[in-house]
């Protein structure tokens, strides 16, 4: 890397490139003597790098902006070609719905307008463009209300500017700017109040109180206001351009080039609440909310900060996270080397935390946060894995509150993240769980944590890592391998047949006869003798017996026999048999049930319809609060389902573009060929129609050769779309089976006395409270070293950790959870489906809280106006 290339990158940072140097004046000085000399070389080259690091390391902006600065003073043309190039990047941006970089540009372009790049007047403008575009969209005359999310988004990107350059505003267009924040209040005070109710981490905004909490932009629009206060004060933002002031000033400030915010879709044909909220669920997913706080420690953590800093912390946090999603320890590096004069580890956790948890989906996949935190826990290991352990504790004390998806996620990355750590953990500070029911959720996430380190280790290494508190031995999975019927040392009461048969067909196998040969055999010799029953179990049980060594073995199995099972189980209900096989057959080790079950779907020897008919089974329904069993396999026919719908759109969204391509390539070569058959050519002195016959003949052989591709591509087209709807419309079965099981069971139990309720009401239905006595609070706060919580006593009495629920509410709330969870997550494929699911489930006759659920997870409006008062909760 050539040396301007490597100071333009490592600006800002303790390197060697900067003789270690942390003075962001002397940085900016070198860089820029670095840049001057290559200019007239390398102002091609200097230019994309220069906007590419201030895209991508946006938390350096104010250096890069003050450097554009000093190069303006020394060639303004080059210059001038970065503000129109930003303009442009900034337009597409805009017409494409890039929300990362329409933020990034706007921060970038702020800074320049510091620098004196930009006229302030500019930078005014596009405040201005924005936030009319804004208004209009949730004017309910003029605009389509529905896209609030979009006008919500534009007006977070004018706030968000406000830290970095507030301060020069207010100086030298103090009145342009007092018009735009008159602006926004004017636009806070016209559009919805926005409820996180369905995207929230805890289950507590059913208390039912008058009391609303703010949105994000209206927590935004208050720190703003705080900071206006404060005279534009921001600790955290770096202000270099003031040390080159006096310079600066002598720069020509350039225009910037018009902007236009792309048309705002049209309103809904039909003012249905269904229209409505289709929309406004297609605004949410591409102008989503970038972060929702999870506040896990007690204020006393970040009392130094001003409302303002946490903000541009997380800002910078989140830009990082964004940036270098696929290099792990260049993202710790930078998170843990910010430009911010206070510590901010507690923040760090929690901005973490809060995108790992985020609803409905992580911005990356979990694993990327699990090593982000590893290598901080590396980074900074006298600080950082206290407070992990801190976030953890204080999470675990309101786990009974953390929606259902949060909880799974939270039990996954603390497996993970305890097998790299060699699972050390003080359990015994959550032995106590053992004198809770086995419905308590505390209990139940302490199970499951285990059983995921089981499989992520092996269960006498598990039960070594607990030996503080050998007691939560019992919460262990059952140590034990296959359950196979026809082993012969059970000493269950089977015919000699039965074995005979099973040890005739592992012989078979063992053989390599092919599927072909078993079928005859099994119609021939099993079926006509004893029947379905005896003939599925001996074949499945001793198929997966085979497949027991390990994933390979079972993958071969099914690859080769699949058919085997396919022939005995072609319906719904002898595939339910099948499943029912496999769960006996692995009943002691849940891994591999959801492995085998996973597989047997990808092959098709069972329907997604069957497995949620076993999933709603009786035996199975009794664990839907106490175990994460039926739910990982219900959660992987739904996804599988899911991604095949997936895959089939994007292969057919490429076939499409191949269909272009091979029409345009078609036409090409016919015109050719019809040029070519149109010449007159000269043959022994006679005009002959026709040229050279060699060339017209490969003419002709490409011309069939591309129409023969154009037809084949036409071909696969053709079939991939009806997979699609096919796919389509067993996803719409899917779905109305889902939900027809789940009313059935809730409305079983659900009790009637929360019919007009909320969960708030649901939870209060309860018998005798366990009361568990604690040594120590949770560690809401974290003070030692090792994250351990201080003891906290209340008039002299210990700490006490009440449960309250029942079983039998805590099977509701459980359910209910997940019917929430599973709305939220495939709200995309639910709402097309949405109008039959209301005429066929979602009835008057279902049970309110089942409703409620559902509503919430799908964010959709329920029993209001669908054009109310402008502060109504959606």
């Amino acid at each position: 890397m050539s040396s301007w290339r490597s100071l333009l990158l490592r600006i800002g940072d303790e390197c060697s490139e900067y003789s270690s140097s942390s003075d962001f004046k002397d940085h900016i000085e070198t860089c820029y003597g670095a840049l001057r000399r290559e200019l007239e070389h390398s102002s091609t080259d200097i230019l994309p790098f220069l906007l590419q690091c201030a895209e991508e390391l946006p938390h350096k902006i104010p250096l890069y902006g003050t450097l554009v600065g000093l190069l303006n003073l020394e060639d303004e043309d080059f210059v001038k070609k970065i503000v129109e190039n930003t303009q442009t990047s900034f337009q597409d941006a805009l017409d494409s719905g890039n929300c990362d970089r329409i933020r990034i540009l706007m921060r970038f372009l702020t800074v320049l307008m510091c620098s004196k790049v930009l006229q302030h007047a500019s930078l005014v403008v596009v405040f201005e463009t924005l936030l009319s575009s804004a208004a209009t969209t949730v004017d309910e005359e003029k605009g389509n209300p529905s896209w609030q999310a979009r006008a919500d988004f534009y007006v977070t990107c004018i706030l968000s500017c406000l830290p970095w350059g507030g301060a020069e505003l207010v100086e030298q267009v103090p009145e342009e700017i007092e018009r735009v924040l008159v602006g926004i209040q004017a636009y806070l005070s016209i559009r919805r109040h926005t409820s996180d109710s369905g995207l929230s981490f805890f289950e507590d905004d059913e208390s039912g109180g008058d009391l609303v909490e703010k949105d994000f932009l209206e927590d935004l629009w208050e720190r703003i206001q705080v900071l206006s206060s404060n005279g534009w004060k921001v600790e955290c933002v770096p202000r270099p351009h003031l040390s080159f002031e006096a310079q600066l000033v002598a720069g020509k400030s350039h225009e910037f080039g018009p902007i236009s915010c792309p048309e705002q879709p049209d309103m809904p044909s039909t003012t249905s609440a269904v229209a409505y909220g289709k929309q406004k669920h297609d605004a949410e997913l591409k102008y989503p909310q970038r972060t929702r706080r999870l506040n896990i420690f007690p204020a006393s953590k970040t009392e130094d900060l001003q409302p303002i800093d946490r903000f541009v912390v997380e800002e910078y946090l989140l830009d990082v996270l964004l940036f270098f999603n696929g290099c792990r320890k260049e993202c710790a590096s930078f998170m843990v080397g910010l430009p911010v004069p206070f510590r901010y580890e507690y923040l760090m956790a929690e901005t973490i935390f809060s995108q790992l948890l985020l609803l409905p989906q992580p911005p990356f996949k979990p694993i990327y946060y699990t090593l982000v935190i590893m290598d901080l826990c590396k980074a900074l290991p006298g600080a950082f894995p206290a407070v992990v352990a801190g976030a953890v504790r204080a999470l675990f004390d309101k786990i009974a509150d953390l929606d259902m998806e949060c909880r799974t996620r939270l039990i996954l990355w603390f497996s993970h993240h305890l097998s790299n750590f060699q699972f050390i953990w003080p359990w015994e500070e959550w032995a106590y769980v053992l004198d809770l029911p086995k419905w308590a959720p505390q209990r139940v996430f302490v199970q499951e944590v285990l059983e995921r380190e089981v499989r992520l280790s092996y269960w006498d290494k598990i039960k070594q890592s607990i030996e503080n508190a050998p007691a939560l031995e019992e919460l262990l999975p059952t140590k034990g391998g296959p359950n196979f019927k026809y082993n012969g040392e059970d000493g269950r009461e089977k015919t000699e047949q039965q074995y005979a048969l099973s040890a005739e067909l592992s012989n078979k196998v063992k053989g390599r006869q092919t599927a072909r040969e078993i079928i005859l055999w099994i119609d021939e010799n099993i079926y006509p003798i004893h029947g379905l029953e005896i003939t599925l179990s001996v074949v499945v049980q001793t198929l997966l017996d085979i497949g027991s060594k390990s994933f390979t073995h079972l993958i071969t199995v099914l690859e080769r026999y699949g058919q085997v099972m396919a022939k005995i189980c072609p319906d719904q209900d002898k595939q339910l048999m099948l499943i029912a096989e496999v769960s006996s057959y692995w009943k002691n080790n849940a891994q591999m049930t959801t492995i085998a079950i996973d597989r047997m779907m990808s092959y098709r020897l069972i329907s997604n319809l069957a497995i949620v008919r076993w999933v709603f089974s009786p035996e199975n329904v009794e664990q839907f609060h106490i175990s994460d069993r039926p739910w990982e396999i219900l959660r992987n026919a739904v996804s599988k389902t899911y991604n095949r719908i997936t895959d089939l759109r994007k292969e057919i969204l490429s076939l499409k573009k191949d269909v272009i391509s091979a029409e345009e390539a078609a036409s090409k070569v016919k015109a050719d060929l019809e040029a070519a058959e149109s010449k007159l050519t000269l043959v022994e002195g006679e005009p002959v129609l026709g040229e050279n016959p060699a060339r017209l003949k490969r003419l002709k052989t490409e011309a069939e050769k591309a129409k023969e591709e154009e037809v084949s591509i036409h071909d696969s087209l053709e079939a991939k779309e009806a997979l699609l709807a096919r796919a389509l419309d067993e996803n719409e079965l899917l779905f109305l089976s889902l939900y027809k099981n789940f009313s059935n069971v809730l409305m079983e139990r659900l009790p009637d006395a929360s019919r007009d309720g909320t969960l708030q009401a649901l939870k209060s239905i309860h018998g005798d409270s366990i009361a568990i006595d604690l040594e120590e609070t949770s560690a809401m706060e974290v003070d030692d070293e090792n994250g351990k919580p201080k003891k906290s006593q209340s008039n002299g009495s210990r700490a006490t950790n009440t449960y309250n629920a029942r079983e039998k509410e805590q099977w509701c709330l459980s359910t209910l959870g997940y019917v929430k969870a599973f709305s939220r997550q495939y709200a995309s494929e639910i709402w097309p489906h949405i109008e039959k699911l209301d005429v066929e489930v979602f009835t008057e006759e279902v049970h309110p809280l089942f409703r409620k659920a559902v509503y919430s997870g799908l964010r959709r409006l329920s029993n209001e106006k669908l054009f109310g008062p402008s502060n109504a909760k959606i």
